[in-house]
């Protein structure tokens, strides 16, 4: 279907220049704050969280056993080819918005917002669940440090609490740092990172001395049949195959769910708009952060499985709980602090990207335009981070939230996806684009991000599968009645501009502004192909 921007078609695109325009030109942009190291620190404080604290036990528990150790290998694999893709997308078209905004310029307009949809489910989620694991951390906490709460008060703190207080306050005060500045929560993440990465290394160091290696043995073990009232993956669905937990296919299912410790490096992606030279710093931002939780979390998983018998992790808190198995209750104590501020971090983190998404689809008319403006007395999307805050708040009321990891993980997945095609595509419509960074051996490693992108997403639960599908039907059933009525391409000449909020037109009416003084502008430089045609002539 041919791009349009009169409304009548569901297929228009947002041409690059237009998605630069809108930046540069806006009443309403973002301050650019963010350094390499900001970027960095930032996709640390999300990456380094529930994944490592509290999923990797459970996963080796009940699923893969000590081969949970591949499993954050293949993991990490599946998450580096995914992060070329984007760091490509972004350095290309650097403005917030992440996978929301290359799916808008490269497929079009109901692409980006399913795309968009699913990230918006993806961070809702993740905000909520670890506000609750956050609570289970904290009462583990108190009990190290011998505060014993009564048994009535007790009961409104545990993750699968009916009713439970503490989360939802944590993310409100979350919230709140983050409408009243990111500067603030940018401080506060680069102290909170070094803590806990400096936990991670005290527990890796002290953990080695007291692995007991009878404990990975077998690596792998046998293979059980999944209970009858189980869910399963969609592959076994498909196949006509139970496929249950340990064994081979038991690496692939946790694998599928540890992708969840990962998502972080596509979070960077929404910062862009945030972030001076975003053409190269996003990038770096995004392939150094994996890099370095690949390295911590694998350390990290060696070393758990190696404190404990696999079926013994399973706990609230694996990791404080398996410090203090072998007698070093200290150490749990440090980690028990470690956990809570590697998930306040999380979760901060996480709304920071939730408030970007929201704020790109306000200002493009998908969702109301007030959650498209930037406070004037913060200097931030003050609305759109109040929208993101109350929607967790609400979710993590749920008492059964902890269940929905993998609906967050197939929304990542999803968006995944998108971005390895949308590197093939953006290559062949747009070549001469400026690119910080490129994706070497294309089309290779984007079809191989593609394949093992789906390949994970069959391994979760069909149950996954049928509540993504609703929740993608009741968003298009949203754009149908909104977001396509009002979107900005549909309505460029009855936009209401507000002075100096952006160029009207659908991209590139007007042409960018060269200047040679400000240096912070973005443009959607395009690059002519090279040519010998003609050289002799011009020496």
């Amino acid at each position: 279907m041919a791009p349009s921007a009169n409304g009548q078609t569901v297929g228009r695109r947002l041409p690059v220049e237009s998605a630069f325009t809108r930046v540069e030109d806006a009443r309403h942009r973002l301050p650019r704050l963010f350094g390499r190291r900001d970027l960095v620190v930032l996709g640390l404080g999300v990456m380094i969280g529930s994944g490592i604290f509290s999923l990797s036990g459970k996963q080796a528990a009940s699923v893969a056993g000590p081969a949970v150790i591949l499993s954050f290998l293949i993991a990490a694999f599946v998450c580096v080819l995914a992060a070329a893709c984007y760091a490509e997308l972004s350095s290309t078209i650097p403005v917030s918005g992440s996978a929301y905004t290359f799916s808008y310029v490269t497929f079009g307009e109901m692409w980006a917002w399913l795309v968009g949809w699913a990230l918006v489910l993806e961070l809702v989620t993740a905000a909520a669940i670890v506000a609750r694991v956050w609570s289970a951390y904290f009462l583990a906490t108190l009990n190290g440090f011998g505060v014993t709460l009564p048994d009535g008060l007790a009961q409104f703190f545990g993750p699968d609490a009916k009713v439970n207080l503490v989360a939802p306050l944590l993310l409100l005060l979350l919230t709140a740092m983050i409408v009243t500045g990111t500067k603030l929560s940018s401080r506060v993440l680069t102290v909170v990172v070094a803590a806990k990465v400096a936990v991670i290394l005290l527990v890796v160091i002290v953990g080695a001395t007291h692995i007991n290696w009878a404990n990975y043995h077998p690596f792998i073990p046998i293979s059980r049949a999944a209970p009858a009232t189980a869910s399963p993956t969609l592959l076994s669905w498909i196949v006509d195959s139970s496929f249950g937990s340990f064994g081979v296919m038991g690496i692939f299912t946790a694998a599928s769910s540890i992708v969840f410790a990962f998502i972080g490096f596509d979070l960077i992606a929404t910062a862009s708009e945030d972030a001076r030279n975003p053409r190269k710093t996003v990038p770096q931002g995004m392939l150094l952060g994996v890099g370095a939780v690949t390295i911590l979390y694998v350390a990290m998983a060696v070393v758990l499985v190696g404190l404990r018998p696999y079926g013994q992790l399973g706990g609230a808190a694996p990791v404080s709980e398996a410090m203090d198995a072998v007698g070093v209750g200290w150490a749990a104590d440090v980690v028990n602090l470690g956990a809570l501020l590697a998930l306040m971090t999380v979760i901060m983190v996480v709304l920071i990207a939730q408030s970007r998404v929201l704020f790109n689809m306000g200002r493009d008319g998908l969702l109301p335009k007030s959650l498209g403006r930037v406070s004037r007395v913060y200097s931030s999307p003050a609305r759109a981070a109040t929208a993101a805050g109350v929607a967790a708040v609400v979710l993590t009321l749920y008492p059964k939230v902890i269940d929905l990891e993998e609906l967050l993980v197939i929304g990542a997945l999803f968006c995944f996806a998108f971005c390895a095609v949308g590197v093939l595509r953006l290559r062949r419509t747009e070549p001469n684009l400026e690119r910080g960074f490129r994706v070497p051996m294309v089309p290779f490693v984007p079809l191989l991000s593609l394949g093992a992108t789906l390949w994970l997403m069959l391994n979760l639960k069909t149950s996954t599968w049928w509540m993504f599908i609703v929740w993608m039907v009741f968003g298009l059933a949203v754009y149908g009645l909104y977001g396509r009525w009002h979107s900005r391409l549909a309505n460029e000449e009855s936009w209401d501009f507000e002075i100096g909020d952006t160029d009207p037109g659908t991209g590139g009416l007007q042409p960018i502004r060269p200047t040679d003084t400000d240096t912070s502008e973005l443009r959607a430089v395009r690059t002519p192909p090279k040519s010998n045609r003609g050289k002799h002539m011009r020496n």
